[in-house]
């Protein structure tokens, strides 16, 4: 049970993010300390985005852009297939729950791949790690424009309203400091691959950080008093389908584009996770005033991504063994 437990919470992460939510609804802030808290989210998310530049090779980019099938597979997963099946399960289902938390599902389904744990279970399942890597980073590039032109489309055919000066204030946080950081890389790239563990505590911190501000705030504007257990179970039965979906479908995808077992594994993770790495602080720039709601969806649905990843690759991890051991 302990050996479970230690699976579906790798580096103590969900239970730190839950404890970052248990801290911002026991201790809101608003006003000037809002201000102040969100002004330092913000800046870690500059740092934070500049340091993926950093670390990014162009080498291995281009390595790794030679098996474009793959690529476009977790493209077409992230991109298309999740985006319009979360629309028409919206649509079909009309779940009673408040604008802000509908939109936090669709926001849920646009989101690109996780790029640790997307590439960790790659890995354990002896996946293709390569194509993950480069797949889950060119993605998280890629939603620095997709995410917020998705969005936009969404709300213009639900009749809300967008305001297109949120486009430039992500490029601004996101897409220009990873610019910087591709720039820099020639000269500090080294010293980033010799600091990865510090880098990915780093990385941790401004999730934890953006996670707080957003739900702070929201439960200090009292926002997420209309989450009572009725809207709770509607968000863990859409995040449930959902997880089936994006599970089942990428698996199949691969299967279907005739992929080795290798490729399948990649397309699987990479295609099916959502981040929430890129979702905190994008939603804390989209969503400033109402954060907490937002981000729920996107919340319950990267524990539940977790839970099923963490047998589903010791399974796949066998089943690779049982192909290529030497008396087959």
């Amino acid at each position: 049970m302990i050996a479970f437990v230690k699976k579906i919470l790798p580096d103590r992460f969900i239970l730190m993010l839950l404890a970052a939510l248990a801290i911002a609804w026991a201790v809101p802030v608003s006003g000037d300390i809002l201000s102040m808290t969100r002004n330092i989210s913000f800046a870690a998310i500059f740092g934070l985005f500049f340091l993926h530049g950093l670390r990014l090779s162009r080498q291995q980019v281009g390595q790794a852009m030679r098996d474009w099938r793959v690529q476009a597979a977790i493209f077409f997963m992230v991109f298309i297939a999740m985006p319009i099946f979360g629309w028409l399960l919206i649509k079909i289902i009309s779940p009673p729950l408040v604008p802000q938390l509908i939109t936090g599902i669709f926001f849920m389904t646009i989101l690109p791949s996780t790029v640790q744990s997307a590439i960790s279970f790659t890995s354990l399942a002896r996946g293709n790690v390569a194509a993950s890597v480069v797949a889950a980073t060119l993605i998280n590039l890629s939603a620095v424009i997709m995410t917020p032109m998705m969005l936009a489309a969404y709300s213009l055919t639900s009749g809300a309203a967008f305001e297109w000066s949120l486009v430039r204030n992500i490029a601004l946080l996101l897409l220009l400091p990873f610019a910087l950081g591709q720039m820099m890389q020639p000269f500090l790239g080294e010293w980033a691959a010799t600091k990865s563990a510090m880098l990915a505590k780093f990385d941790k911190g401004v999730i934890l950080l953006s996670v707080y501000v957003g739900f702070a705030a929201s439960v200090a504007s009292g926002a997420l008093g209309i989450v009572d257990v009725r809207a709770l179970s509607w968000i863990f039965a859409i995040c449930a389908i959902m997880l089936v979906f994006s599970f089942s479908a990428s698996w199949l995808l691969g299967k279907y584009l005739g992929m080795n077992l290798e490729n399948r594994i990649s397309i699987l993770f990479a295609g099916a996770h959502k981040s929430i790495a890129t979702g905190a602080p994008m939603a804390a720039i989209l969503f400033p005033k109402e954060t907490g709601l937002f981000l729920l969806p996107v919340i319950i649905y990267h524990i539940g991504q977790l839970i099923i990843s963490a047998p589903l690759a010791d399974k796949l991890a066998q089943k690779i063994y049982r192909n290529y051991r030497p008396d087959n």
